[in-house]
């Protein structure tokens, strides 16, 4: 088994159980799980220099933009040059595909595919915790107390785009801007896709495929 440093994105809209399968490949394979969402929540609270930034397009309720988001995903990974990693949430688009290149050479590229009428399901069943962004989902990852956040006791909330029709939308702009990503990608060879409607029913087929690149942590498919 080569000791190179295994460098993997996963993609997937939103929805498609892709958190989960984060934790599960950091779990099993010893992975940092480095997720976009998590990075620009860290910066807006800590008042940095690129949290600014973005804040001021998300306060107007724009999406932050490629320049923003690749700035603040390539000084995450220039910290993280010595360890294996999972990119969740970035490159979500051509340019940040393109920006990524230029600093590394991605050896895994996962890309899930979940049916539509799965994916708004999912989507209008989830809740979360807006502080710690935490998602809940009532039917597979509900919270011990309806409507309560497990750790802090806070409320949940739904957001507004997790209501139908915005889920309409948003999974229609997902797929705009990540098809020329996963077009790019599958030249390379480097693209796995994995199709249904049930994690637990993909998961096995991408502990194989990581198995094959690398070691796991644990000698069975842990959940």
């Amino acid at each position: 088994m080569a000791s190179k440093l295994l460098r993997a994105v996963i993609l997937g809209p939103p929805g498609s159980g892709k958190g989960t399968v984060c934790q599960r490949i950091a779990q099993n394979f010893g992975l940092q799980h480095l997720s976009s969402g998590h990075f620009l929540r860290e910066n807006l609270k800590a008042n940095t220099e690129v949290g600014e930034m973005a804040r001021q397009y998300l306060e107007k309720g724009l999406l932050v933009p490629d320049h923003v988001i690749t700035r603040l995903m390539v000084s995450e990974l220039e910290l993280r040059s010595g360890q294996h990693w999972l990119l969740d949430g970035f490159p979500r688009t051509i340019v940040q595909a393109e920006a990524l290149d230029k600093i590394c050479d991605l050896d895994l590229v996962i890309s899930l595919n979940i049916p539509f009428e799965t994916l708004k399901d999912r989507l209008s069943r989830r809740w979360i915790h807006p502080p710690s962004g935490r998602v809940y989902n009532l039917d597979f990852n509900p919270p011990h107390v309806h409507g309560i956040d497990d750790i802090t006791g806070e409320p949940l909330v739904q957001q507004e785009d997790d209501k139908p029709e915005a889920v309409a939308a948003k999974l229609r702009r997902y797929k705009d801007a990540a098809k020329p990503v996963i077009e790019l990608y599958k030249s390379r060879g480097v693209l796995h896709q994995f199709s249904g409607t049930e994690t637990n029913k993909i998961w096995p087929y991408v502990y194989t495929l990581f198995s094959n690149k690398i070691t796991p942590i644990q000698s069975k498919e842990a959940y």
